[in-house]
């Protein structure tokens, strides 16, 4: 049984990413997102209310810099 590929949406569509997306984008778990984000690895998240969103734009930078340290 193979694994299908999920593609994320154009930029154009989507700006803010959840920690699924994220995930899937950096082909890593959620929970690895998490570690990134909190030991100051990545970006941090927005926080909107209750939901955490990364912005693609900025991880797209990041990752473009060779992903360095955020803090």
């Amino acid at each position: 049984m193979s694994e299908a590929t999920v593609a994320l949406p154009p930029a154009e569509e989507v700006r803010l990413l959840d920690v699924n997306a994220v995930a899937r984008f950096l082909s890593c778990s959620a929970r690895h997102v998490y570690r990134l984000a909190d030991s100051g690895r990545m970006p941090r998240p927005q926080k909107l209310g209750a939901l955490v969103r990364w912005d693609r734009i900025e991880l797209e930078k990041w990752l473009a810099d060779d992903c360095p340290v955020c803090r």
